[in-house]
């Protein structure tokens, strides 16, 4: 099949999240012929092909299993189309003591934050092209150690070196990968209490201008995006301050929360 007969897709996963359901609806306004929505919940799944129509191609795996990755890849080979966007979103974490993780929490979190983002990569780079798209999620958290987030901070910066490198490797094939480090987002996965106390999140952000500014980083080309002048300002501490202070100063704002 020549490239101008294949069909154009984009796949998004943690489609049905706050952040998620943004990227879906800002791709509904590229030349792509599909988006497949990967996520767990099927009701939430089908209320998001309900909103946005039939572009929406419904694809039902939890990401934090073995082999959950097989349907994505037998989909790819019996379409053969052209990944114009990989948007890796999945994921979450929650605050804790790193001692309160189970093993299959542990294990869960380092399949869907690292695993499944690199095989995922790995997927889908041979169907693509010049001009196409690799996004993964990472976090402001992604810059320097956070305890107490300690599992989730620790994912984000693999997601970031790794995505970074991934960039400079596809540079020849015209294919950018860009890693995203925004702060907190309001979403419904954002724990707003903790110990019966409201928390105070700074610069927290919308979804819909963060993945605006996400997918606007990736068309010129960027292998970051840092959403607003409050994250910057924290990358550029993160290079300034020995990680140690950051760290402490972290612990001293979160330990009314802990």
């Amino acid at each position: 099949m020549s490239e101008d007969m294949k069909k154009k897709i984009s796949i998004v996963t943690g489609a049905t999240g706050g952040l998620g359901r943004e990227f879906v609806r800002r791709l509904l306004n590229e030349d792509i012929d599909e988006i497949w929505a990967v996520a767990r919940n099927v009701d939430k799944l089908k209320k998001l092909k309900e909103d946005y129509g039939d572009k929406i191609i419904i694809v039902v795996t939890d990401l934090s299993q073995d082999k959950s990755l097989d349907l994505l890849e037998e989909m790819l080979q019996n379409s053969n189309p052209i990944v114009k966007y990989l948007i890796n979103n999945a994921g979450g974490g929650r605050m804790g003591s790193s001692d309160e993780f189970s093993r299959e929490e542990i294990e869960s979190h380092v399949m869907v934050h690292c695993t499944t983002i690199a095989t995922l990569c790995n997927l889908c780079i041979p169907y693509m092209q010049k001009g196409c798209h690799i996004i993964n999620m990472a976090s402001q958290s992604a810059f320097q150690p956070v305890p107490y987030i300690n599992l989730y901070a620790a994912s984000k910066a693999f997601v970031r070196s790794y995505s970074r490198a991934l960039n400079v490797e596809l540079n020849c094939r015209g294919i950018v990968t860009t890693v995203a480090c925004p702060g907190w987002i309001k979403t419904e996965l954002l724990e707003d209490k903790r110990n019966g106390k409201q928390i105070q999140f700074p610069a927290i952000a919308l979804a819909e201008d963060v993945a605006a500014k996400i997918l606007k980083d990736a068309k010129r080309g960027k292998d970051m995006s840092v959403y607003g002048i409050y994250v910057k300002w924290m990358h550029l501490l993160s290079k300034i301050f020995p990680h140690k202070l950051v760290m402490r100063t972290w612990v001293k704002q979160i330990k009314e929360y802990i």
